[in-house]
């Protein structure tokens, strides 16, 4: 097949060429196919977008709401046309089940982007305060570092919000989905935002993320990836005092409590972790269920799981494809050998190849049982298709096996009544908690406790991440 070879950058409204003349290829995961290749961008690239956004960031930042609302309207216009075309490309380069890049890899985001015409017509920049009057402003310049799981709902679950908030950006993309981002840069530009107001920038994170992260003329970082990383992201912002926003990893617990529905329950919490091939920070990896339920919970995870079988992701029939590289293959199998190394039993899955998918970058849908929260598997963020079946002696004993983790991103909690589960959740260590079978709410505020972050986005708490406040002091009569 042909290759695509990009050889530009998306910076002050233009398509030009790269600084760089290194390239990163990218790779289909089902095939193990180059696909494209894409500029392997660093600091000299990073210098010109942030130059183009400085010089774009005053107008822009003191535009009219309804100005930006028009632009940003237009955009929205061409996220909805582009649906087949996003979910082709998302399906590429990630290797995403065609099933579920149509709902939520290409549907989610549109959401997200309509959610944030509403909020802009709404929000109020500026309040009456006792005698002061306090104005919402722009934070700047904003490097946006986005990962390859949810590659284009991440893009616009920054992108947007900044943009309504009167930031500009400049956005470096995973180097594993660079191809959606650059289609993204099109819609931008296809939309018309004036020059600078959006950049794009593809290379590694060592280099173009970390030059991006230490810009002295990046206002903000807004990061989502590993905990690791967020750490290392947080430091080069650090050293130019910048506001930073992270979403990192997670380790989430689903507790299912004594009288809840447990077959419901298991059943959910499987098609969490197993949705998008685990790849997901914020799904619930470990499933906590009252002991004297433990072998009926395993029998009923066993039967969910066997739904999940892997294959062709262009596939409508496929629920699970690949997941994103070799590296990650290799990592999630290590995580399953370890773990049966350690004490854990392999009820479904295991760390063997698919036996009829011998190319591609494909791990078996895992359950395992008898997991302690001293195995790796309990502790770490493995992003695979990997479930652990816990067991508790009683709702103490659950919470403190829910919060025994560096992470607190997510998790969910299933009772006999809300009330009760309720009150559970409210103890939990963690940003989001999903309350017997809660839907996803776009408009609710996302992240995490602990390791998992700081920061929100999504909904109004994503808008007033990008927004710092000034107050005027008037003298009373």
């Amino acid at each position: 097949m042909s290759v695509l070879t990009f050889t530009d950058q998306y910076i002050g409204g233009k398509w030009i060429p790269s600084a760089s003349t290194e390239t990163v290829d990218v790779l289909n995961p089902a095939t193990e196919e180059v696909i494209a290749a894409i500029p392997a961008g660093g600091a000299a690239d990073v210098d010109a977008a942030v130059a183009a956004a400085r010089s774009a960031a005053r107008a822009w930042g003191a535009s009219h709401k309804d100005y930006r609302l028009e632009f940003l309207g237009h955009l929205v216009a061409k996220l909805a046309e582009a649906q087949p075309e996003i979910v082709e490309t998302v399906v590429a380069e990630l290797g995403c089940p065609v099933g579920f890049a149509t709902a939520v890899q290409a549907g989610l985001p549109l959401g997200v982007a309509e959610s944030y015409l509403r909020i802009l017509a709404d929000y109020e920049f500026e309040e009456q305060v006792g005698n002061s009057t306090v104005y919402h402003e722009p934070a700047g310049v904003v490097g946006a570092i986005t990962p390859w799981n949810y590659p284009l709902h991440q893009i616009v679950a920054k992108v947007m919000p900044a943009l309504a908030a009167g930031c500009v950006v400049v956005l470096k993309p995973a180097e594993d989905t660079p191809l959606t981002a650059r289609l993204f840069a099109r819609l931008i530009d296809e939309a018309g935002f004036p020059p600078g107001v959006f950049n794009l920038v593809t290379g590694t994170g060592a280099a173009a993320g970390a030059a991006l992260a230490a810009h002295p003329d990046v206002d903000m970082v807004s990061f989502t990836g590993s905990t690791a990383v967020g750490r290392q992201v947080a430091e080069h912002a650090g050293r130019g005092v910048k506001r930073v926003a992270l979403e990192l990893g997670g380790k989430s617990a689903c507790v299912v409590l004594p009288g809840a529905d447990l077959a419901k329950a298991v059943n959910v919490a499987v098609a969490n972790v197993f949705n998008n091939s685990g790849q997901t920070c914020s799904a619930w990896t470990r499933l906590l269920v009252p002991e004297e339920q433990y072998a009926e919970a395993v029998t009923i995870a066993a039967a969910a799981a066997a739904k999940f079988v892997p294959g062709d992701p262009t596939s409508p029939e496929t629920r699970v494809g690949p997941v994103v590289n070799a590296k990650q293959r290799d990592r999630v199998r290590g995580y399953l050998n370890d773990a049966v190394g350690e004490g854990a039993r392999v009820v479904v899955g295991g760390a063997q190849a698919p036996d009829d998918l011998p190319t591609g970058f494909y791990v078996r849908p895992t359950v395992l049982a008898d997991v302690t929260t001293d195995m790796a598997v309990a502790r770490e963020e493995i992003f695979g298709p990997v479930i652990s079946v816990m067991s508790f002696h009683d709702a103490e004993d659950a919470l403190r096996i829910a919060n025994a983790t560096e992470y607190g991103l997510a998790g969910a909690v299933w009772a006999a009544n809300d009330n009760e589960a309720v009150a559970f959740a409210r103890r939990m260590d963690t940003g989001q908690v999903d309350i017997n079978g809660g839907r996803f709410n776009l408009a609710a505020p996302f992240g995490g406790y602990k390791g998992s972050g700081v920061g929100r986005e999504l909904g109004r708490f994503g808008l007033e991440e990008y927004l710092q406040t000034k107050s005027l002091q008037f003298r009373v009569a």
